[in-house]
């Protein structure tokens, strides 16, 4: 699972050598043998992952997380004991979602052990298949608003009930981006703009907390779906990187799909692809109109955020590796601006202080 890398880049990925030691221990708690390791690339986080080859001829994934419940997202405080993807993986095996299978609980330890899922993420995938792209989207709309139904009557205990995209969380994201995609990059607001884009992020925060809430992967996108050969029949989508599922809006999800910054998507496709969520929802015609100025106001807010994410994953994390992703991540908020600014005052005024600050979205 993940992209194998050169060997330079394996050495930075490995984890230290006190987290090897203690995963020879595991492996040996368990009763696996291994023959030979190797560093996995990872994304974003700081999970580090390395492909196990065992005696019997299997191999495994690794997951090192030392941090164990803490999360690498923007997120309030968690009291909670459990590891929330041992807990989220529970729930969505349940709930008719394919998941990677729990091999070995070691989290004692900092480690899981995992099913080995090969190195084709979707993103991976569509670089040697481009033709199956528009089937393996489809599929992956489908079988979100299927998770979405089978998903929306959770318990109160369950993890995912415990957080939600509210207010706190939103307005938190949003001055993410002010404080790591502008300041820290050098682009100021005036006295006037601050207040203005200020005001702007608490009625935009207080809007998408309004909307109804249900399951929400949170990174629901190509890097996160594994394709996996399914016995000769069509290949499944395997859902990663879920352990910060919440509450959200349900058109957050197809943001993240949808406006992927590590895809480029024209606006056809997108829309052929809403419509096909809508279908599989059974939206009427006015719920189907709503779902597009949701999916514009979400994508505003989600890529403002990962634009200050991506800086923030740089400058703290000493990751350069989402820097190239700046331009695209930053043209796609403004796109959505675009659309929103005719019937969207608040829309309006945020897109013209983004036009004034920075100017060249190619930067």
């Amino acid at each position: 699972m993940r992209t194998g890398c050169d060997s330079t880049r394996a050495r930075m990925l490995a984890p230290d050598f006190a987290a090897m030691a203690a995963l020879d221990a595991v492996l040996a708690r368990l009763g696996m043998e291994k023959t030979g390791i190797q560093p996995m690339a990872g994304g974003a986080s700081t999970r580090k992952y390395v492909r196990i080859s065992l005696r019997d001829g299997r191999s495994v994934v690794g997951m090192f997380f030392p941090q164990g419940v803490k999360t690498d997202e923007i997120q309030k405080a968690l009291n909670h004991p459990r590891w929330p993807f041992l807990e989220v993986a529970d729930l969505l095996r349940a709930h008719g979602v394919r998941v990677p299978e729990i091999l070995g609980d070691a989290t004692d330890a900092g480690w899981l052990l995992i099913e080995d899922l090969g190195d084709d993420t979707l993103a991976n995938y569509l670089l040697r298949h481009p033709e199956k792209r528009d089937a393996l989207y489809i599929k992956a709309v489908h079988d979100l608003a299927a998770a979405q139904k089978n998903l929306s009557g959770l318990s109160e205990d369950t993890i995912v009930r415990s957080r939600a995209f509210d207010y706190d969380l939103l307005k938190g994201e949003i001055d993410h981006f002010r404080e790591w995609g502008l300041e820290a990059r050098g682009y100021h607001l005036s006295d006037a703009d601050r207040a203005a884009f200020d005001r702007i992020a608490d009625r935009m925060a207080r809007r998408i907390a309004g909307f109804s809430r249900g399951f929400t992967h949170r990174d629901y996108q190509s890097r996160n779906l594994m394709v996996h050969a399914n016995g000769g029949t069509a290949p499944e989508l395997v859902w990663i990187d879920f352990q910060d599922a919440l509450l959200g809006p349900r058109v957050y999800d197809l943001v993240t799909l949808l406006n992927d910054s590590y895809q480029d998507f024209d606006r056809t496709f997108i829309e052929a692809r809403l419509d096909d969520y809508a279908r599989a929802c059974g939206l009427t015609a006015e719920e189907r109109s709503e779902l597009d100025r949701q999916f514009d106001l979400v994508t505003v807010q989600r890529k403002l955020k990962n634009a200050g994410r991506f800086v923030f994953i740089d400058r703290v994390n000493s990751n350069p590796a989402f820097l190239k992703f700046l331009p695209s991540t930053f043209a796609r908020a403004r796109a959505s601006l675009a659309r929103l600014t005719p019937h969207d005052d608040d829309m309006r005024q945020l897109d013209a202080i983004l036009a004034r600050v920075v100017p060249d979205v190619s930067r």
